[in-house]
């Protein structure tokens, strides 16, 4: 009898123990954008890894698509449900900050720490002084052709202004078979920034220097006739506002499309998908002055101010900022090095294909850091897709885009 007491209190006195435990763990959450198919994979890895560098803790992966993630974080935020970390659109680090959501970093960074980055990356989630995030994604665009195409069709010399990509997209186009001379996006995230590549290479600034939209001048008007022409002569594929991003990629890698204009992550996806297809990376085309610019994006992972974890959640990024762990994520999503160790590794260093993109950098424009720019986005993609269907000249959308940019923008 004594002997079952003894097992009984025993269990009884390890459900306590268990019980404890379990009340005493720490759950840490972060959500993460997917960028592919290995960003959960690779989010997991690292969270078991700290979980068993950290007994007692519970890493919960919440992996989001980035067309749902900015609704996401918004319904999160407002009802105090959201995480402890987030990745998210530097472009829209501003409004967090301003709105007290997003913690500063400062008192977790060491020099040390600070060195790992390459400040063009870093900077863009310092506002005021302070360190708001951490540039967990970057890359800038390039134009990727298909070099047997280009053959078929006798082009000889990759088009250096859009003058020569327009000549040259016309003789592609005129292969048949379903080829685009020049794949055009025209929907979903980043179609603005699909008529920033000719905007800016006309020499178009999206905010002017008295604080007003830029689209209602005459390098709007220029590029946006210049897209229109090319989809009016046939040099684009058929209906380019029912296409985003990932659709015009899929029909490079099918070999379908001569020219398109997106960032060093295709390079992986055609190694991966495409192995065969014979194609090559450039400059993105220059303007009549030989002015050209391409896109700098970075991605940043933040902290929010309401975590009670907070310690917990530095450890975390602390880790994943580490030389490996950021190799791991770079090779596999397809990135630009945010670090420059990883960047001086010879898969990185002697990789052609993102010498062209990291020779693009000193041009690169980044989205203006101003409140409210996912909104002016939307309303510049909305504008030029109105163009693209022929349901507005360029003045007369650019213009009304402009006059409604300038109300949010305060002019």
């Amino acid at each position: 009898m004594m002997r079952k007491h003894w097992f009984k209190a025993a269990a009884t006195l390890a459900a306590l123990l268990s019980a404890t435990a379990l009340s005493q763990a720490q759950t840490l959450r972060v959500t993460v954008a997917e960028y592919s198919s290995k960003t959960g994979p690779y989010f997991e890895k690292a969270a078991t890894e700290f979980e068993a560098a950290n007994p007692g803790v519970d890493v919960q992966i919440e992996v989001v698509p980035w067309d749902v993630l900015l609704q996401k974080l918004t319904t999160d935020i407002s009802g105090g449900a959201n995480a402890d970390l987030s990745i998210i659109g530097t472009r829209w680090l501003i409004d967090f900050v301003d709105q007290g959501i997003a913690a500063p970093l400062d008192e977790y960074m060491t020099d040390e720490f600070k060195a790992r980055f390459f400040p063009v990356f870093l900077e863009p989630s310092v506002l005021e002084g302070k360190t708001y995030g951490l540039p967990i994604a970057a890359s800038a665009r390039a134009m990727y052709y298909n070099k047997d195409l280009f053959e078929q069709a006798g082009v000889e010399t990759v088009p250096d202004t859009w003058e020569e990509l327009a000549e040259a997209a016309k003789k592609i186009s005129a292969l048949g078979d379903d080829i685009a001379g020049f794949g055009m996006q025209g929907k979903e995230i980043e179609t603005d920034v699909y008529f920033y590549y000719a905007f800016w290479a006309y020499g178009g600034d999206l905010v002017e220097e008295d604080g007003t939209s830029g689209l209602d001048t005459e390098a709007g008007y220029q590029a946006a006739a210049l897209y229109k022409s090319l989809i009016d002569e046939g040099a684009t594929q058929p209906g380019v506002t029912s296409y985003n991003r990932e659709d015009v990629q899929n029909l490079f890698k099918q070999g379908k499309v001569g020219m398109m204009i997106t960032a060093p992550f295709l390079s992986s996806q055609i190694k991966e998908e495409a192995p065969d297809l014979n194609y090559g990376v450039a400059a993105i085309p220059a303007g009549p002055g030989g002015e050209r610019g391409t896109y700098g994006v970075t991605d940043s992972i933040i902290m929010f101010e309401n975590s009670e974890n907070k310690e917990l959640a530095w450890s975390f990024l602390d880790m994943i900022f580490t030389t490996e762990w950021r190799k791991e994520f770079t090779s596999g999503e397809g990135f630009l090095p945010v670090n420059k160790e990883v960047a001086a590794m010879p898969e990185f260093a002697e990789n052609e294909d993102l010498k062209e993109f990291t020779a693009l950098l000193p041009e690169a424009r980044f989205a203006p850091v101003i409140p409210g720019w996912e909104e002016i986005a939307e309303i510049t993609s909305n504008a030029v897709q109105t163009i693209y269907l022929g349901d507005a000249e360029p003045k007369e959308a650019l213009d009304a885009a402009a006059e409604e940019i300038n109300g949010i923008l305060g002019q």
